[in-house]
Order: structure tokens, then C-alpha cells, then sequence
């Protein structure tokens, strides 16, 4: 029996905050020392945060990084630690996991796989390393690697393998959409099988900017079992003990010749071994294990809607509180959407941080003033109510030269939005809250929201979420609470923006039953019109959407960020120039000619 005690601190970086990083890093190091651990990982670019962006093309901020590293690497006394920090040599940054132990930097490993989809852009900053570490852990080999590196089949764990490593580390900062939790699991189950050795991933948690991060930090036995696994969207420090006796033969075959495309081993050694041979870092082995085994702990995954509210509460909680403000202010309208951002702000921040705003006109119906009473009541906020008719009088009264002769339109209706804006954004000014904005991503993908209105804010909490979801979660909400907090007469009202008389949204959109499909289809699958169609979807609603999606970037492009919970987000994920003539050629050039306005 060759025993290892992994620990694997699933943390909550703030980017650039390095010496309070570094100070997490040593408070988990002290305790996975206490705890008797061998070894302790921390995420990928643990020091500087996770993704730093172009921070990382700033001098001084690699000298400080290094620094805060340099100190977390002093201070590894007793046991080995892994450290996700950037590293800059002869001109080049890399990606790395630094190892350390007793004080000094014992090995450094350099990703090679270098992401550039989707949110991520490594290879803007980063150049692709070629070791392959192996070191010797209390009589254990164990390969480091990083992140992206470990979803190959045939990558650095593969070198790391067929040098003997028997335990693979790998350190991550990997962003969640929904479902992302069970197809890491069910690839890393995969890789620990096709290698026949253990492998430690670990994750961060919490939100940055727009991304935020699940945790599920776990551990795989070489049969590909769940070993151990941190709780979701939770800062832990999970502990699991391994024994490398379990390795087992590799099953993939056939990867020699890839092998050497991927990188070169390289064994680490201290003290007296060959510095090119096996040799040993860290505490010497204890055949009989030496402390008491673990439990292990295996945290529950939460249902699917469970897990995309967490989400949301996490990026909405981090994002405000590392932005350094003190609360948040809501638009309330009566509505399912300001409601569930309500719900989900009050869950983030504490019902004495969120104020409410309800804005009356003359088209607002009773029922909405009903409700939003109702729903403030019950979460435990408070509402104030400010009138906007007296306002929007003023602005009519001083625009009614301009517009005479001139019927009413669109452009009455969106001066409205954009008085409550206003509002909304004198409120921020006056007492220091961020404006959490309430539009959904079936509105912002199809400018189905007011520039300098409802779009107003500094964070968009459900900017990715689909109208359809918006009423699962709302229902999720009140299940979870075993409660009604959002009364089921906001859930069950047809959607309505209450800025002309009888306004329904379906009088502008297809229903968002028929719509969402279809944006599904159209902006995170890239599917084009004649897929949509063989795919049985509405010709009439397939048009509509894509000409509204198409002529909505530039709106989008102005909105606030907001939590990631999808494959594919309005922001990060998908990059499309404002000016641009191209039209899908199935689509009739004629009904897509509309000219866009700036609403």
C-alpha cells in the first residue's frame, strides 16, 4: 500500500487582489497541513484570479503575481503544493503550476494545450509549453497539468502515465454552463480509466464578470469512480486518500506516435537523486499510511434547475460585492422577470441590500401594483413607489414641438423605459447601488428591450436566461423556499411591458414556447435557416427571429454582462461585428431589409 493524501482547495479568487489571494492560499495550506495532507492543489492562476484578461500584458503585474507566488512558495513547509500562477521566462508567459515544497519552487509545469474558444483566449497571452513533469510524493509519482490539457485522450497525462506517474493533478479554472458538472465527471471517468491512475481535478468557484465557476473539485480512482467530490458553487477544501497500488495497465492503444507531438517527460528530483531520474519531493511514504483514513466526501449534485439558480446567485453575489457596492436596486414592474431577479438578488446579498423601485404610468395595470407589493412583502424588501406620468408629461410637453403632426409610436412607449432608467441610475448615484437590469436572453436576443431604459444598469442577472426557463426557475424558487415568494399570479399573467394599452409581448414576438427553440438553434448552435426548417420549426418564426437577432447586435453590444449559465452567452462567447451585411442565403433578402431603429 502506497497511500497519498490529496487535499484539493476549491477557492474563490478575486483577479488581481494577489496578496489576498495569496493569503487564502496559505490559510487552506496551513490547514491541509494539520489534516495530514501529502499534497494540496489550487486552481488554474490560483494567484492572480481567474481569467486575468490583458492584466497579463502589464509588467508590473507578472513582477507582482510573482511575488505573491513567491510567498505562497515560502511558506510550504511539510507538505507539496501546486499552484496555478502565470510565469514569465526569457520574454514568454506561460500558464503554470508551480510546485513547491519546504520553502522552495521545486518544478514548474507550462500548459501546452492553450484554449482559444468560446470565452477563453489563451493563446493571446500565452505560449504552449513542452515538459511533462512526473514527481515522486511521499513515494508516489504524480503528474501536474493544467486544465484544457487533460481533455485530450492523448495528451500530457498520457506522457505523464507512460513515465510512471500513477496520480494525476490537474488544476483548473473551468467556467460552468448548464450540465457542464456531469460532462467533466464523465470525461475524467473516462481519462482515469483509458490511464489506469488516479486523477484530482480541481476547480474554483465563484463568479467573475460574467463567467462564474461551480467548483466540483473531485477525485477518480483508476477503475473511473467517483472517489471524492466538493460541493457546487461552494469554496471547500476537499481532502481524499489515495493508494497508487491501484494503478492499473493503460488501456489506450495505439498513441505512441502521438506522444511525442504533446511534450517530453521530465522527472523532478531534490536532495542527492540524478536531477533527470525518479527521486523524491516531499514527506517519504508511509507503507502503513501513518494517520487515521478518511471519510471520503462525495457532495450532492444539485438538479438542474437547482444548479442554474446557485449559478446565478454566486455571479450575482461576487460580482457586486467585488465591485465594492454596498446593495442593489430593482425595477420593479409587476413582471415574472423583475421578479425572479428580485428572488435571486435577495438570495445573493440579504434582503436589507436590495430596494426595489416601482414605477407607475398610466398604462400600469392594478394587478402589477398588486403584485409587486406582494412580491417585496414577501422576500422582505422594500418598495418604493415613484410615479412616472408627472415626468414623461414634462418630456412630451417640452418634445411636443418636435413631434407635431406626428402619431404616437414606439417612440412614446420606450421614453418611458427610459424615464425609469433614469430613475433607476439617480438612485445608484445617490446611495451607491449597483442597477441590477431584469431583461432576459429571449429579449436581448431580439431587441426586445429599450437602450437607456430597461437595458440601463450595471449587471444584467438574467441576460442568459431563456423566457421559458425565467417561469421554471420563478417555480423552482418558490419550491425551494417552500413557499409562495413569488406570487403565482406573476408566473401565470401573460407577459406584458405595460407601455401602451393591452401591450402583450406576443403582439411583438412569437410565443416564447415557438421562439426559444429557435434561438437555441440560431445563437448557440450556429444552425443555419435550411437546418431550422428540416428540423420542423415554423418558417414564419424562423424568419422573424433571425432577422431580429441579426439587427440586435449593436443593442446587445451595449448592454450590462450578466451570469453565464448556457453553452453559449451574449458577450464572451459570441463575437459578432455590428456592421454587417451578411444574410443567411436561404433567407428572403427582401423581408430581411428592414432597417433597424434605435430603440
Amino acid at each position: 500500500m502506497r497511500p497519498l493524501r490529496l487535499a484539493l482547495a476549491q477557492m474563490n479568487p478575486t483577479v488581481g487582489d494577489l496578496e489576498g489571494n495569496a493569503g487564502v492560499m496559505l490559510t487552506l495550506m496551513g490547514q491541509a497541513v494539520a489534516a495530514g495532507a501529502d499534497l494540496i492543489a489550487f486552481p488554474e492562476l490560483a494567484v492572480t484570479g481567474y481569467p486575468p484578461e490583458d492584466l497579463l500584458f502589464k509588467h508590473q503585474f507578472i513582477e507582482d503575481a510573482r511575488a505573491a507566488l513567491d510567498r505562497v512558495v515560502a511558506a510550504s513547509s511539510g507538505i507539496v503544493a501546486v499552484i496555478g500562477a502565470p510565469d514569465a521566462v526569457d520574454g514568454k508567459l506561460y500558464n503554470a503550476a508551480a510546485v513547491a515544497h519546504d520553502g522552495k519552487l521545486v518544478a514548474i509545469y507550462h500548459k501546452i494545450f492553450l484554449p482559444n474558444y468560446g470565452v477563453f483566449d489563451e493563446a493571446r497571452y500565452f505560449e504552449p509549453g513542452r515538459e511533462c513533469p512526473v514527481l515522486t510524493v511521499a513515494g508516489v509519482r504524480v503528474g501536474v497539468n493544467v486544465c484544457e490539457d487533460i481533455w485530450y485522450d492523448v495528451g500530457p497525462a498520457t506522457v505523464q502515465r507512460v513515465a510512471g506517474a500513477e496520480v494525476i493533478v490537474n488544476i483548473n479554472g473551468s467556467p460552468y454552463h448548464r450540465g457542464k458538472g456531469r460532462e467533466r465527471q464523465e470525461m475524467l471517468a473516462g481519462r482515469a480509466r483509458d490511464h489506469g491512475a488516479f486523477i484530482a481535478y480541481v476547480n474554483m468557484v465563484g463568479g467573475q464578470d460574467e463567467l462564474v465557476f461551480d467548483g466540483q473539485s473531485l477525485v477518480v480512482s483508476p477503475e473511473g469512480e467517483l472517489v471524492a467530490r466538493a460541493p457546487q458553487f461552494q469554496e471547500a477544501l476537499l481532502f481524499a486518500d489515495v493508494d497508487a497500488d491501484r494503478a492499473l495497465p493503460m488501456r489506450l492503444t495505439g498513441f505512441e506516435e502521438r506522444l511525442s507531438a504533446v511534450g517530453e517527460p521530465k522527472h523532478y528530483a531534490l536532495g542527492g537523486a540524478p536531477p533527470d531520474g525518479p527521486g523524491s519531493v516531499g514527506p517519504p511514504g508511509r507503507p502503513d499510511g501513518g494517520r487515521a483514513a478518511l471519510e471520503p466526501e462525495i457532495g450532492d449534485e444539485l438538479d438542474p434547475l437547482a444548479e442554474v439558480y446557485a449559478a446565478l446567485v454566486a455571479g450575482t453575489r461576487d460580482y457586486v460585492r467585488k465591485t465594492g457596492f454596498t446593495g442593489a436596486v430593482i425595477g420593479l414592474s409587476g413582471g415574472i422577470d423583475s421578479a425572479l431577479t428580485t428572488a435571486i438578488a435577495v438570495d445573493a446579498l440579504g434582503p436589507d441590500a436590495v430596494t426595489t423601485f416601482f414605477m407607475p404610468s398610466q398604462y400600469t395595470a392594478g394587478q402589477s401594483a398588486d403584485d409587486a407589493a406582494k412580491l417585496a412583502s414577501n422576500l422582505g424588501v422594500r418598495m418604493q413607489v415613484i410615479p412616472i406620468d408627472g415626468v414623461r408629461a414634462s418630456y412630451m410637453d417640452e418634445l411636443g414641438p418636435l413631434f407635431a403632426g406626428r402619431e404616437p409610436d414606439v417612440t412614446e412607449e420606450n421614453l418611458q423605459a427610459r424615464i425609469r432608467g433614469n430613475l433607476l441610475m439617480a438612485a445608484s448615484n445617490k446611495f451607491g447601488w449597483i442597477v441590477l437590469t431584469t431583461g432576459n436572453k429571449s429579449e436581448m436576443a431580439t431587441g426586445y428591450a429599450t437602450l437607456y431604459g430597461d437595458m440601463a444598469g450595471g449587471f444584467a442577472v438574467i441576460k442568459d436566461v431563456p423566457k421559458t426557463l425565467v417561469f421554471e426557475l420563478a417555480r423552482h424558487r418558490n419550491e425551494a423556499a417552500g413557499r409562495e415568494d413569488i406570487p403565482e399570479s406573476i408566473i401565470v399573467r401573460p407577459p406584458t411591458a405595460e407601455l401602451r394599452p393591452d401591450q402583450k409581448d406576443e403582439d411583438s414576438l412569437p410565443p416564447y414556447a415557438t421562439l426559444d427553440p429557435v434561438l437555441e438553434a440560431y445563437v448557440e448552435q450556429d444552425r443555419s435557416r435550411e437546418d431550422m426548417l428540416a428540423a420542423g420549426m415554423a418558417p414564419s418564426v424562423v424568419d422573424q427571429t433571425m432577422r431580429l437577432v441579426d439587427r440586435s447586435e449593436y443593442k446587445r453590444r451595449q448592454a450590462p454582462p450578466g451570469v453565464k449559465i448556457t453553452r453559449r452567452n451574449f458577450g464572451r462567447d459570441r463575437r459578432l461585428p455590428l456592421v454587417n451585411h451578411y444574410k443567411d442565403t436561404a433567407l428572403d433578402p427582401l423581408a430581411s431589409a428592414e432597417p433597424r431603429s434605435q430603440t
